[in-house]
Protein backbone atom coordinates (compact mmCIF):
# COMPACT_ATOMS: atom_id res chain seq x y z
CA UNK A 1 0.00 0.00 0.00
CA UNK A 2 1.50 3.17 -0.97
CA UNK A 3 1.09 6.25 0.84
CA UNK A 4 -1.89 8.20 -0.72
CA UNK A 5 -3.34 4.47 -0.46
CA UNK A 6 -2.82 4.45 3.65
CA UNK A 7 -4.29 8.32 3.87
CA UNK A 8 -6.88 7.45 2.07
CA UNK A 9 -7.95 4.48 4.53
CA UNK A 10 -6.99 6.68 7.34
CA UNK A 11 -9.83 9.51 6.07
CA UNK A 12 -11.81 6.41 5.66
CA UNK A 13 -11.61 5.36 9.46
CA UNK A 14 -12.09 8.83 10.47
CA UNK A 15 -15.56 8.97 8.44
CA UNK A 16 -16.05 5.85 10.33
CA UNK A 17 -15.53 6.84 13.65
CA UNK A 18 -17.14 7.15 16.86
CA UNK A 19 -16.10 9.87 17.65
CA UNK A 20 -17.15 11.99 14.37
CA UNK A 21 -19.02 14.27 16.20
CA UNK A 22 -22.38 14.25 14.27
CA UNK A 23 -24.89 12.59 16.98
CA UNK A 24 -25.36 9.29 15.59
CA UNK A 25 -25.53 8.30 19.35
CA UNK A 26 -28.68 10.50 20.07
CA UNK A 27 -30.96 8.40 17.89
CA UNK A 28 -32.37 5.00 18.12
CA UNK A 29 -34.53 5.00 14.78
CA UNK A 30 -37.71 3.37 16.99
CA UNK A 31 -35.09 0.77 18.33
CA UNK A 32 -36.06 2.22 21.85
CA UNK A 33 -40.00 2.10 22.03
CA UNK A 34 -39.36 -1.63 20.21
CA UNK A 35 -37.47 -2.36 23.74
CA UNK A 36 -39.71 -0.58 25.78
CA UNK A 37 -42.83 -2.83 23.86
CA UNK A 38 -40.98 -6.17 23.97
CA UNK A 39 -40.79 -6.59 20.44
CA UNK A 40 -37.18 -6.60 21.09
CA UNK A 41 -35.88 -8.13 24.37
CA UNK A 42 -32.41 -9.95 23.79
CA UNK A 43 -29.93 -10.66 21.27
CA UNK A 44 -31.54 -12.77 19.15
CA UNK A 45 -34.71 -10.02 18.85
CA UNK A 46 -31.89 -7.55 18.37
CA UNK A 47 -30.09 -9.49 15.54
CA UNK A 48 -33.50 -10.16 13.92
CA UNK A 49 -34.85 -6.44 14.32
CA UNK A 50 -31.90 -4.73 12.53
CA UNK A 51 -31.19 -7.55 10.14
CA UNK A 52 -34.35 -7.19 8.43
CA UNK A 53 -33.52 -3.43 8.25
CA UNK A 54 -29.89 -4.27 6.57
CA UNK A 55 -31.66 -6.31 4.13
CA UNK A 56 -35.38 -4.63 3.33
CA UNK A 57 -34.84 -1.34 4.01
CA UNK A 58 -30.85 -0.09 4.10
CA UNK A 59 -30.06 -2.33 1.20
CA UNK A 60 -32.68 -1.20 -0.52
CA UNK A 61 -32.80 2.55 -0.16
CA UNK A 62 -30.10 3.93 1.86
CA UNK A 63 -26.68 1.99 0.22
CA UNK A 64 -28.46 2.56 -3.98
CA UNK A 65 -29.37 6.31 -3.03
CA UNK A 66 -25.84 6.82 -1.75
CA UNK A 67 -24.42 5.19 -4.70
CA UNK A 68 -26.26 7.77 -7.21
CA UNK A 69 -25.28 10.69 -4.37
CA UNK A 70 -21.40 9.74 -4.70
CA UNK A 71 -21.70 9.49 -8.80
CA UNK A 72 -23.33 12.72 -8.76
CA UNK A 73 -21.46 14.48 -6.55
CA UNK A 74 -17.68 13.00 -8.16
CA UNK A 75 -19.50 14.24 -11.13
CA UNK A 76 -20.42 18.13 -10.22
CA UNK A 77 -24.06 17.32 -11.13
CA UNK A 78 -25.69 19.41 -8.83
CA UNK A 79 -29.30 18.94 -9.80
CA UNK A 80 -28.92 14.96 -9.25
CA UNK A 81 -27.55 15.41 -5.96
CA UNK A 82 -30.22 17.66 -4.49
CA UNK A 83 -33.10 15.31 -6.55
CA UNK A 84 -31.78 12.27 -4.82
CA UNK A 85 -31.24 13.95 -1.44
CA UNK A 86 -35.10 14.62 -1.57
CA UNK A 87 -35.60 11.19 -2.47
CA UNK A 88 -33.82 9.97 0.30
CA UNK A 89 -35.80 12.07 2.79
CA UNK A 90 -38.70 11.50 1.11
CA UNK A 91 -38.73 7.79 1.84
CA UNK A 92 -38.24 8.74 5.60
CA UNK A 93 -41.52 7.81 7.23
CA UNK A 94 -42.11 9.89 10.08
CA UNK A 95 -41.11 12.99 11.40
CA UNK A 96 -38.09 11.53 13.51
CA UNK A 97 -36.82 10.02 10.83
CA UNK A 98 -36.23 13.18 8.71
CA UNK A 99 -34.92 14.64 11.65
CA UNK A 100 -32.53 12.00 12.20
CA UNK A 101 -31.31 12.25 9.06
CA UNK A 102 -31.08 15.66 8.34
CA UNK A 103 -29.72 17.08 11.70
CA UNK A 104 -26.77 14.63 11.22
CA UNK A 105 -26.50 15.70 7.70
CA UNK A 106 -26.25 19.19 8.90
CA UNK A 107 -23.60 18.26 11.84
CA UNK A 108 -21.80 16.99 9.37
CA UNK A 109 -21.80 20.21 6.59
CA UNK A 110 -20.82 21.96 9.34
CA UNK A 111 -18.17 19.44 9.94
CA UNK A 112 -16.85 19.49 6.27
CA UNK A 113 -16.76 23.56 6.46
CA UNK A 114 -14.74 23.66 9.38
CA UNK A 115 -12.51 21.31 7.71
CA UNK A 116 -12.12 23.36 4.66
CA UNK A 117 -14.47 21.26 2.56
CA UNK A 118 -16.24 24.03 0.74
CA UNK A 119 -18.42 21.64 -1.45
CA UNK A 120 -20.18 21.42 1.89
CA UNK A 121 -20.98 24.78 2.64
CA UNK A 122 -24.07 25.48 0.51
CA UNK A 123 -25.78 22.45 2.06
CA UNK A 124 -26.25 24.11 5.44
CA UNK A 125 -28.68 26.24 4.15
CA UNK A 126 -30.82 23.67 2.17
CA UNK A 127 -33.88 21.88 4.09
CA UNK A 128 -33.09 18.47 2.74
CA UNK A 129 -29.43 17.13 3.94
CA UNK A 130 -29.06 13.69 3.91
CA UNK A 131 -26.54 12.55 6.27
CA UNK A 132 -25.38 10.26 3.12
CA UNK A 133 -25.24 13.09 1.04
CA UNK A 134 -22.24 14.91 3.35
CA UNK A 135 -21.08 11.40 3.42
CA UNK A 136 -20.68 11.63 -0.36
CA UNK A 137 -18.98 14.80 -0.64
CA UNK A 138 -16.97 13.75 2.41
CA UNK A 139 -15.03 10.63 -0.15
CA UNK A 140 -15.28 12.71 -3.28
CA UNK A 141 -13.03 15.10 -1.81
CA UNK A 142 -10.86 12.89 -0.12
CA UNK A 143 -10.67 10.70 -2.78
CA UNK A 144 -11.79 7.54 -1.27
CA UNK A 145 -13.26 4.79 -3.85
CA UNK A 146 -17.11 4.29 -3.55
CA UNK A 147 -16.24 0.02 -3.04
CA UNK A 148 -14.29 1.51 0.21
CA UNK A 149 -17.12 3.93 1.39
CA UNK A 150 -20.25 2.42 1.15
CA UNK A 151 -19.89 -0.48 3.34
CA UNK A 152 -18.35 2.17 6.03
CA UNK A 153 -22.16 3.68 5.72
CA UNK A 154 -23.55 0.50 6.37
CA UNK A 155 -21.23 -0.50 9.06
CA UNK A 156 -21.68 3.02 11.14
CA UNK A 157 -25.52 2.62 11.11
CA UNK A 158 -25.38 -0.76 11.87
CA UNK A 159 -22.63 0.00 14.89
CA UNK A 160 -25.14 3.22 16.28
CA UNK A 161 -28.25 0.66 16.02
CA UNK A 162 -25.93 -1.52 18.10
CA UNK A 163 -25.06 0.26 20.43
CA UNK A 164 -28.41 1.69 20.86
CA UNK A 165 -29.55 -2.05 21.66
CA UNK A 166 -26.87 -2.79 24.33
CA UNK A 167 -27.99 0.47 26.46
CA UNK A 168 -31.52 -0.13 25.98
CA UNK A 169 -32.33 -4.17 26.43
CA UNK A 170 -29.36 -3.84 27.92
CA UNK A 171 -27.03 -6.53 26.54
CA UNK A 172 -23.45 -6.73 27.36
CA UNK A 173 -20.59 -6.35 25.69
CA UNK A 174 -19.30 -9.33 24.08
CA UNK A 175 -23.03 -9.26 22.78
CA UNK A 176 -22.28 -6.58 21.08
CA UNK A 177 -19.19 -7.21 19.35
CA UNK A 178 -20.90 -10.77 18.55
CA UNK A 179 -23.71 -8.92 16.54
CA UNK A 180 -21.49 -7.00 14.91
CA UNK A 181 -19.59 -10.07 13.62
CA UNK A 182 -22.85 -11.94 12.24
CA UNK A 183 -24.36 -8.88 10.96
CA UNK A 184 -21.47 -7.57 9.00
CA UNK A 185 -21.45 -10.69 6.97
CA UNK A 186 -24.32 -9.70 4.70
CA UNK A 187 -22.79 -5.73 4.03
CA UNK A 188 -20.54 -6.97 1.20
CA UNK A 189 -23.34 -8.53 -0.98
CA UNK A 190 -25.43 -5.91 0.04
CA UNK A 191 -22.90 -3.59 -1.35
CA UNK A 192 -22.44 -4.89 -4.26
CA UNK A 193 -26.12 -5.68 -4.77
CA UNK A 194 -26.68 -1.74 -4.14
CA UNK A 195 -24.29 -1.00 -7.50
CA UNK A 196 -26.24 -2.82 -9.69
CA UNK A 197 -29.72 -1.55 -8.43
CA UNK A 198 -31.77 -0.24 -11.43
CA UNK A 199 -33.17 3.27 -10.24
CA UNK A 200 -36.84 1.78 -10.56
CA UNK A 201 -36.09 -1.14 -8.13
CA UNK A 202 -35.08 1.44 -5.41
CA UNK A 203 -37.62 1.04 -2.74
CA UNK A 204 -38.42 -0.65 1.21
CA UNK A 205 -40.49 -0.55 3.79
CA UNK A 206 -40.39 -1.93 7.08
CA UNK A 207 -44.08 -1.16 8.78
CA UNK A 208 -43.14 -2.16 11.97
CA UNK A 209 -40.33 0.04 12.05
CA UNK A 210 -42.40 3.26 10.95
CA UNK A 211 -44.92 2.04 13.57
CA UNK A 212 -42.19 1.98 16.07
CA UNK A 213 -40.87 5.49 15.13
CA UNK A 214 -44.31 6.81 15.34
CA UNK A 215 -44.92 6.03 18.58
CA UNK A 216 -41.42 7.06 19.63
CA UNK A 217 -43.15 10.64 19.43
CA UNK A 218 -45.43 10.45 22.13
CA UNK A 219 -43.11 7.92 24.53
CA UNK A 220 -43.23 9.38 28.28
CA UNK A 221 -40.23 8.29 29.48
CA UNK A 222 -36.71 9.02 26.54
CA UNK A 223 -33.06 8.40 26.38
CA UNK A 224 -33.00 8.86 22.51
CA UNK A 225 -33.80 11.68 20.36
CA UNK A 226 -35.87 9.24 17.71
Amino acid sequence: MNSTDTLRLLRLMQLASPALPVGSYAYSQGLEWAVAAGWVRDEASLRSWLGDQLMHSFGRVDLPIFVRLYEATRAGDGPAQISWSRHLIASRETRELVADDCERGRALARLMRDLGVDAADTWLTREEVPFAALVAIAAVTWDIPLELVAPVLAWGWLEAQILAGVKLIPLGQVAGQRLLLELARVIPALCESALALADDDIGGTLPIVALASSLHETQYTRLFRS
